[in-house]
């Protein structure tokens, strides 16, 4: 069984919706994104939030709509009666509230936040975000705890890795990508700039010159990235990072 199927119940915008949240969340977990990770915690609560009013109500939203106040918002749950399953009204809702602290209070989401985003932080996000995808599967196709474990796995094991950290060098494992999708690819799996000497030997093209010349100056110029010479680094722009976001994710070694 596919978790697509597994959630069918809900409409095809939301479960879309939640799938896609949650995909962000492990591929920026996998490729060493912690911030990113921890950042789309915020919306995968917002989903999971909308499911569980929904379920209550026995009307599913179309879309989710962030509530004004989610501490608020899941405590009202605790009122929704004895027939609701506990895991609607108490567990799965304390654990969107966890992960919406770890989201607006650990240095992600406000500039001068206490405690920088770490990979610990990242890793609660990743496990606490698969144990709400598969109770949610175990509440909506009335499977147990570990079948429903095993579909979430599938869902987040089915591809390989896009980008591979091997001592201290960073691969792409699609050898089909152009060399201006490798390069999108690693800036996509920095958060700084990153040397160009270092993506040259990360992408292994054949000439410095040719690299400079047809890669970093072209994708410059489309505004992919910002390829600084005096100090030789490249940073990956807004336009860059949309591409990445809307074009590549989905592709596999």
């Amino acid at each position: 069984m596919h978790v697509q199927d597994a959630l069918g119940v809900l409409p095809d915008a939301l479960r879309e919706e939640l799938l896609v949240s949650f995909n962000r969340i492990t591929t920026n977990y996998r490729e060493g994104r912690w911030e990113p990770a921890e950042l789309n915690a915020g919306k995968l609560s917002e989903i999971v939030y909308a499911i569980l009013e929904g379920y209550v109500a026995q009307s599913y939203p179309l879309r989710a709509i962030k509530p004004t106040n989610m501490v608020d918002a899941c405590k009202r749950l605790e009122h929704a009666g004895s027939s609701v399953p506990r895991t609607v009204r108490i567990q799965m809702p304390r654990v969107l509230v966890a992960l919406y602290e770890i989201r607006n209070h650990r240095g992600v989401s406000h500039i001068g936040g206490d405690v920088n985003p770490n990979q610990m932080d990242a890793t609660m996000v990743l496990y606490a975000s698969k144990w709400l995808i598969a109770e949610l599967v175990r509440l909506l196709h009335n499977v147990e705890m570990h079948e429903a474990g095993a579909i979430v796995e599938e869902l987040t094991t089915k591809e390989t890795p896009l980008v591979w950290s091997v001592n201290g060098r960073k691969r792409i494992l699609n050898t089909k990508l152009s060399m201006k999708q490798k390069t999108l690819l690693l800036l996509y799996s920095e958060s700084q700039p990153v040397d160009e000497s270092v993506l040259f030997d990360w992408i292994e093209h054949s000439n410095r010159a040719a690299f400079r010349r047809d890669v970093l100056a072209r994708g410059h110029k489309s505004r992919l990235w910002e390829y600084d010479r005096s100090s030789s680094t490249v940073t990956l722009s807004p336009v860059g990072k949309s591409e990445v976001e809307a074009k590549m994710l989905n592709y596999i070694a």
